[in-house]
């Protein structure tokens, strides 16, 4: 949580219960719960289930365990930095974008509650990484924001889209304006991932709304982001005529899952509140729609011509990504490259069963010399020698032949007379590297002086082999490696609108 929001306030709600509540006055009121943000038993508990949902679901994508994931709990778009609002304690949302930018270079975020999505807007009002568009209710009505002209600044210009609406919109009109501006914006914007705010309170008869939307077209919106096969996160939201969100969660989960659900609902344990009906859809009301087309063209034409001042996107590669926010065997990720034998489980065991392993295999590097192989100990190649080789020379087998294959004697001939001429190389140096020990020894004798070549208790010199090699370069490494520079955590998303004001005494 606190990848977004404030320490201070995530342990105030891990903290505040309704029994305490009344020592901590001063803090109710700097983090805004009171009123429409109460205090109630299990608050951190709920936060951490919806939050968890969305942020999980993020995380699925990101490993891309699937396409859509759905969390009708979340949607809570209304949270801020340092305080809660409108009945939105932790934005997950904000959380599971930021989750998602780990991995995705642009996330789009769509909107489609009757309130504004201001908490979402205001996390990433002036970063161009995330886009966010917000069909809403605007003027005399909460939260007050989302005017027309709100577009976002500095890098983040022209990458927060509000389309302001009147009351009584119906499907026909918000359709007008939904499929060719999100069209527009898939066009310019091309987001690696969407995800989708399905906020239900701006069906026909919330009991806090006033729009005039049926089931189906408020569904119509979610069908059509499906059409671009574009990663999906959908969340919940608003919605407080609860028969009817149940009744928008359903039929959308079943657009998702490709199935037309019947009307006529079946028979069960929750019957009695979708009565008389007992229909999963519903009837918009005759209310007055506000929108004229003349406003529709206004708002559409203005919207579309910000996102014709987009620059195409950028084409650069991620380097660095993030941990996940929740890990990976909790998301049930059980692809094991060294299932399949090789990798570090296969070494653990080979170096686990020694009774397999060839005399001083232990000193040898584990990568294979270029004389490693079938007949390589009967020619008496060393693979320490290997880099005596000459650069054009290839490898000679001494594989036998296979039965019934056939040689001249000119071969078996020059077969010999290499062998020979090999051999006698070997011995050449094999001399010279004697020698070369003993006029060593002797210069060090030299310098030693008679004082220490009496001394019986010195030890003698280490004989230099393989082991000791390894172990030279192996300190030399750690010196190398103790010089480098710490590695620095990857990059945030940009800058945050939030960050640049200050919290509420």
């Amino acid at each position: 949580m606190t990848q977004f929001h404030s320490d201070e306030y995530v342990e105030f709600l891990r903290l505040i219960t309704p029994d305490n509540q009344h020592e901590h006055m001063r803090q109710l009121k700097r983090f805004n719960c009171a009123e429409d943000c109460p205090v109630f038993d299990g608050l951190f508990n709920f936060c951490q289930m919806y939050t968890g949902g969305s942020v999980g679901g993020a995380v699925r994508l990101n490993h891309k365990q699937t396409d859509t994931v759905i969390n009708w709990a979340g949607g809570l778009h209304h949270a801020k930095k340092n305080e809660a609002s409108g009945f939105c304690y932790v934005n997950d949302i904000v959380l599971a974008i930021l989750e998602l930018l780990k991995v995705h270079q642009r996330v789009l975020y769509i909107d489609i509650d009757i309130h504004h999505g201001d908490g979402v807007e205001e996390a990433f009002y002036t970063t161009d990484r995330v886009m966010t568009v917000s069909f809403h209710k605007f003027g005399e009505y909460f939260p007050g924001t989302g005017h027309l002209q709100d577009v976002g600044q500095h890098r983040g210009k022209y990458y927060s889209v509000n389309v302001p609406l009147k009351d009584g919109i119906d499907d026909e009109s918000y359709n007008l304006l939904f499929k060719p501006i999100m069209a527009k914006v898939m066009e310019m914007y091309a987001p690696d991932a969407v995800v989708f705010q399905s906020g239900a309170d701006s069906l026909t008869g919330d009991r806090l709304g006033c729009f005039n939307l049926s089931i189906r077209g408020h569904a119509e919106c979610l069908k059509y982001m499906t059409t671009f096969g574009v990663p999906l996160l959908v969340l919940g939201g608003g919605g407080y005529t609860i028969r009817n969100v149940a009744r928008c969660w359903t039929y959308e989960t079943g657009c998702l899952l490709g199935r037309e659900l019947e009307d006529k609902m079946p028979p069960n344990d929750y019957s009695e509140y979708f009565g008389p009906t007992h229909a999963l859809q519903i009837q918009p009301s005759n209310m007055e729609n506000q929108n004229t087309p003349e406003y529709l063209e206004g708002v559409r034409n203005r919207v579309l011509e910000n996102l014709s001042k987009i620059p195409p996107k950028p084409s650069v590669p991620f380097h660095d990504v993030p941990p996940d926010a929740i890990a990976a065997d909790q998301m049930e990720i059980k692809e094991d490259p060294d299932a399949t034998g090789g990798g570090a489980e296969a070494e653990a065991a080979r170096r686990a069963h020694p009774d397999g392993v060839e005399p001083d295999e232990g000193d040898k590097d584990d990568k294979p010399a270029r004389f490693d192989g079938p007949g390589s100990a009967e020619a008496g190649h060393d693979p320490s020698g290997a880099a005596q080789m000459d650069v054009g020379e290839a490898p000679q087998s001494e594989t036998p032949a296979a039965p019934g294959a056939t040689s001249g004697g000119a071969k078996e001939e020059e077969a010999a007379a290499t062998k020979e001429a090999r051999d006698a190389t070997k011995d050449a140096a094999a001399a010279a590297d004697v020698k070369t020990e003993e006029a060593k020894a002797e210069a060090e004798a030299a310098e030693l002086g008679e004082g220490a070549a009496q001394d019986p208790a010195a030890p003698e010199p280490e004989a230099p082999g393989p082991a000791a090699e390894r172990r030279d370069a192996a300190e030399g490494a750690e010196g190398v490696v103790s010089q480098l520079p710490p590695r620095k955590s990857p990059a945030g998303p940009g800058i945050m609108a939030s960050d640049h004001g200050d919290e509420k005494e």
